[in-house]
């Protein structure tokens, strides 16, 4: 251990470039683990700071800011991918490592660039092509059917530059905005499944159980851990992540959301290359937490157990109703015996995630009904 880190009883020196819920729970596993972890953030009411995390002010599409952020730290990662990645490579540059790699964070910021390299590559995906105009679309539309899904190639987050539009007059209005967009068929699904890997720089990982999730608004509503799926598709899921994240050479934590369709096609369909949603429920679900876990990857330390705690895991997201309203409707949730309340110190608006409910169960079914009754309360329901 570095001499001036031990003197200070730190065990490693973490920058994350972000300071949103997912900073604020990985500040919660740095202080486990004796890690100082700094956030950049962009402003001084972010969820991280309101916890205390030490913190810089600043943009993280600033590349003179997120290089400056790098001193003092052992290793740069991130809360989101909005980042600059010629900044992350100038840090590299400098002898600081970065986790993921700026080459690996392509693929989550630029889903045209991850669609075309994942296509060559030969992995399972949805039809796609990029679209600079309305007959772009309609081409794409005459081949594989309306509806079709508009996405934003950049800069998309939580369904935002997501749009399903039906016919010729739906996309000339959504390719009225700016920024590169690509078509993708409209698939008939019968699951949303995600699996979280934790992987070190230097080769180790391990995989949490494939998560079930359930999409509302291009939000995720709510989870359960395992999926309940066949065992024939939890294993090909479980391989596929694995075999495609060594692929792409990422490390830290990464999420990648898949498709089933009615047919029983499994294909990818997104990736995040930092703790994510649908690891939240490993705070109490399972041995280590995917923060836990994201910490020791970044660090290139032995990596926790995966393992569940109980049977069943179940998570649903609270989002915002009205000002305050889950602050006011807390100490009712708090009555739900067996729910584990997390709310993200986040400014309330309609439809924002502001937090989350865990519950554990002997079934799917138990603990979906805890987890939900809580979020209902917060929500205001009685």
């Amino acid at each position: 251990m570095n001499e001036d880190l031990s003197r200070h009883h730190i065990s490693a020196r973490v920058g994350m470039i972000g300071a949103g819920q997912l900073a604020r729970m990985t500040q919660r596993a740095a202080i486990d683990l004796a890690v100082r972890l700094e956030v950049l953030a962009a402003n001084p009411v972010d969820p991280a700071v309101l916890v205390g995390a030490p913190h810089r002010l600043g943009d993280p599409l600033d590349g003179a800011a997120v290089v400056d952020f790098a001193e003092g730290n052992d290793v740069i990662t991130l809360d989101h991918e909005l980042v600059s990645i010629e900044a992350l490579r100038r840090i590299q540059e400098c002898g600081t490592a970065v986790v993921p790699d700026p080459a690996a964070l392509k693929y989550a910021q630029d889903k045209l660039y991850a669609r075309t390299q994942l296509a060559s590559m030969g992995y399972p995906i949805p039809a796609f092509s990029r679209v600079d105009d309305v007959a772009a679309v309609e081409r794409f539309a005459s081949e594989h059917g309306w509806p079709v899904v508009l996405k934003m190639s950049t800069m998309g987050y939580d369904g935002r530059g997501v749009e399903v539009v039906a016919d010729r007059e739906q996309a000339e209005a959504v390719l009225e905005g700016e920024g590169v967009w690509l078509a993708e068929e409209m698939l008939d699904l019968a699951v949303e499944l995600a699996v979280v890997v934790a992987r070190r720089p230097s080769g180790e990982e391990v995989m949490y159980p494939v998560v079930e999730t359930v999409q509302e608004d291009g939000i995720c509503r709510e989870l359960v851990m395992p999926a309940r799926v066949d065992p024939e598709m939890f294993a090909s899921a479980t391989e596929l992540a694995m075999d495609v994240v060594a692929a792409i050479g990422a490390a830290g934590i990464v999420a990648v959301e898949m498709f089933v369709t009615t047919e029983g096609a499994l294909m990818i369909n997104e990736f995040a290359t930092r703790p994510h949603n649908s690891g939240h429920a490993t705070i109490e679900g399972a041995v280590t937490s995917q923060f836990h876990n994201h910490l020791r990857a970044v660090l290139d330390w032995p990596l926790g157990s995966t393992r569940l705690v109980a049977p069943a895991v179940a998570m649903v997201n609270v989002r915002g109703v009205g000002e305050d309203a889950a602050m006011e409707n807390l100490p009712g949730a708090l009555e739900v015996e067996g729910a584990s309340i997390h709310l993200y110190g986040k400014e309330e608006r309609l439809g924002r995630k502001i937090g989350h409910v865990t519950a554990l169960g002997d079934s799917p079914d138990v603990a979906l009904a805890t987890a939900r009754r809580a979020a209902a309360i917060l929500g205001g329901a009685r």
